[in-house]
């Protein structure tokens, strides 16, 4: 068999997620264990500036204020919750899944060092999803609206936490964990939307932090759109994952731009 052959019967390898920061994060932690981080050392230089380079090659226009988006998102909540003493049109279960997103995602903080920036985002997107719960459960709790927020999560993690064993990049416990954390956090507004349609009605304030939380994944979408076209990335879990929300929201953003955006108050049809 000639080297050709040889090489079209050779079945093609898999295609793995590019993560790299995180294999940049790791390059650094193994010269590390090499004795190679002397700060004097040429090759301590050229990693560092490796690493720094991969973090701003991963970072574009899109990907920055899709963040911003959402951190909006979750101080806008945070806010009206602490402002009005009240978390009433609050979906608990949604604000719980998104805590469940959060953990699950950022188990990482506890093996790699990515950035300050990196680091910062996830320790804030933790602490304000937990900050929120607390709220909810426990500060103004006799404010809460469980008798309308009655979708079953359960059909959700149950499900998502399946599919994440079944269709992942590597089975490892940490990849597992990432991958459902993006399937979870894709349906994790569906318990918000679904409170929203049973009351008929929603807060305006509530809609501008629906609506800014929308923003964040149509955002992260064009960021995927913007890799692939400029880097070659590629991850089919996340872009379609990523794809779901946005069309979750779909008739609540025509429902914003119509009603909100115009100072009425949002309310379905009957």
């Amino acid at each position: 068999m000639t080297n050709s052959e040889h090489h079209h019967h050779h079945p093609a390898a898999r295609p793995t997620r590019c993560r790299a920061p995180r294999r940049a994060a790791l390059a650094i932690f193994q010269s590390r264990a090499a004795g190679a981080l002397d700060p004097r050392s040429s090759r301590f230089t050229h990693s560092f500036q490796q690493s720094l380079h991969q973090i701003h090659r991963n970072m574009n226009v899109f990907r920055l204020t899709g963040d911003l988006s959402h951190l909006a998102a979750i101080i806008i909540l945070l806010l009206k919750i602490w402002k009005s003493r009240s978390c009433a049109g609050i979906s608990g279960k949604s604000q719980i899944l998104f805590a469940l997103v959060f953990t699950t995602r950022y188990l990482d903080l506890l093996t790699s060092f990515i950035s300050l920036y990196n680091t910062s985002m996830k320790v804030i997107y933790i602490a304000c999803a937990y900050a929120t719960v607390y709220l909810i459960y426990v500060k103004f709790k006799a404010t809460y609206d469980g008798n309308h927020d009655t979708f079953r999560a359960e059909f959700l993690v149950v499900p998502v936490g399946g599919l994440a064993f079944l269709v992942n990049h590597d089975f490892s416990p940490l990849e597992i964990m990432w991958t459902f954390s993006i399937y979870l956090e894709s349906v994790s507004i569906l318990p918000q939307l679904f409170m929203i349609s049973k009351t008929g009605e929603a807060e305006t304030i509530t809609t501008h932090y629906l609506f800014f939380l929308g923003l964040y994944r149509a955002l992260y979408l064009i960021n995927w759109i913007w890799r692939f076209y400029f880097e070659g990335f590629f991850d089919m879990i996340a872009i379609v994952a990523g794809i779901v929300q946005p069309i979750l929201y779909c008739d609540f953003f025509y429902l914003y731009v119509t009603k909100v955006l115009k100072g009425k108050k949002l309310s379905l049809p009957a």
